[in-house]
């Protein structure tokens, strides 16, 4: 073929012969898988040599064609617009131009490559994004859920009768055999660390002070608080992420409820009552640990324990103790509710959620636990 004819025949089996004419390819007889390999090859291959930099493909003498053929014209056409030569079709009768439509291969845009940045503006994104996804969100949920907790503590009938109770049993009752257990541990392992120290000069009886004041403002607190996080806090992302999962949260809002009141508030309630009952089982049995090893070890009876504590515990530590537990409570609802809120996909995301909502939920008990430790003291 030459570039300046107008009229080609284009032979691709000895029984099938193409018109190309004035730039335009009449294709004839049928277009079926048995064709579309020698189809494809020897088109590209004489068109790429006729020179001419568009084609028009006319299908109105087509007699049929199957998806392999489809397939065979539109590869045709992407080959050859790598060398710079465009196709375009025309023609055909109802049934050939439905099957074309039917059968068009999708297009898939190839993704631009990332731009390189520099170590400024990665980390001014990266800061950008958690402070507008994650410390906004978690403010933006806080205010809401401090809001309602609010407004429905004189309206019981906006949330689910006996809710709250249960979830004082979920939250509270439950975590009792754990807390009071690895209370009295620490506490035991504490006085028995320092009776050491203690004895050697001659201090045995400071050993109360030192359990007592330990347990009561800075450990009991403290170990209900992680020991919670890590128990209810896991259960309360878990809920609610499979709650969202599920799509119960979607129809908790087409019923007209709000999720937050419904789902979070009794939860918030919950927390609040049961956590300062926690902290006092935890520092007692932080103290009778400490006392057993103080009895044990130092040769410091109940007795004398007990009457030293006494003149040892100040209402400092009662009430250090109590707004501890309080704050705790709100981180622990509002990391767990947050982090089930967030969740984006199936059983894979109510893992994660999960897990993040249980890591966060015990680093922000212990940064609590510092800044209340440094304001009370």
């Amino acid at each position: 073929m030459k570039a300046e004819d107008t009229r080609y025949y284009i032979a691709i089996e000895k029984d099938t012969i193409y018109l190309l004419e004035n730039q335009t390819l009449y294709l004839t007889g049928t277009l079926t898988l048995r064709r579309v390999s020698v189809f494809s090859r020897k088109m590209i291959k004489e068109l790429k040599s006729s020179g001419l930099k568009n084609y028009i493909f006319n299908f109105d003498k087509l007699e049929s064609i199957d998806s392999a053929g489809v397939t065979a014209i539109f590869y045709i056409q992407k080959q050859l617009a790598q060398q710079g030569i465009k196709i375009r079709f025309e023609g055909g009768n109802e049934s050939i131009t439905r099957k074309i439509e039917l059968f068009r291969p999708e297009k898939f845009e190839e993704p631009a490559l990332p731009e390189k940045v520099n170590l400024f503006e990665k980390v001014g994104n990266s800061v950008s994004y958690f402070f507008s996804s994650y410390v906004f969100g978690f403010l933006t949920l806080a205010a809401n859920v401090f809001y309602f907790a609010v407004a429905d503590f004189f309206r019981p009938k906006m949330r689910k009768a006996g809710e709250v109770s249960n979830q004082a049993v979920l939250i509270g009752v439950n975590s009792v055999l754990i807390v009071v257990f690895m209370s009295y541990v620490i506490g035991l392992v504490l006085a028995l660390q320092s009776s050491g120290q203690l004895r050697n000069f001659g201090a045995n009886v400071f050993i109360v002070d030192l359990t007592v004041i330990a347990m009561m403002s800075q450990m009991g607190p403290l170990i209900t608080g992680i020991l919670v996080a890590g128990r209810s806090g896991s259960s309360i992302a878990a809920e609610i992420a499979t709650m969202k999962v599920t799509s119960e949260l979607d129809a908790l809002q087409t019923m007209g409820l709000n999720p937050i009141r419904f789902v979070v508030i009794p939860k918030l309630y919950a927390s609040l009552i049961t956590l300062p009952f926690l902290v006092i089982l935890a520092s007692v049995a932080g103290i009778v640990g400490g006392a057993t090893a103080a009895y044990f070890y130092l040769d410091i009876t109940p007795e004398v324990f007990i009457n030293r504590m006494g003149n040892v515990m100040r209402n400092k530590e009662l009430i250090t103790g109590f707004v501890k537990s309080q704050v705790y409570a709100c981180l622990i609802v509002l990391t767990g509710s947050f982090y089930g809120f967030r969740v984006v996909r199936g059983a894979e995301g109510v893992g994660k959620a999960t897990t993040a909502a249980v890591v966060v939920a015990i680093s922000l008990v212990i940064i609590a636990d510092s800044i209340l430790g440094l304001l009370f003291y």
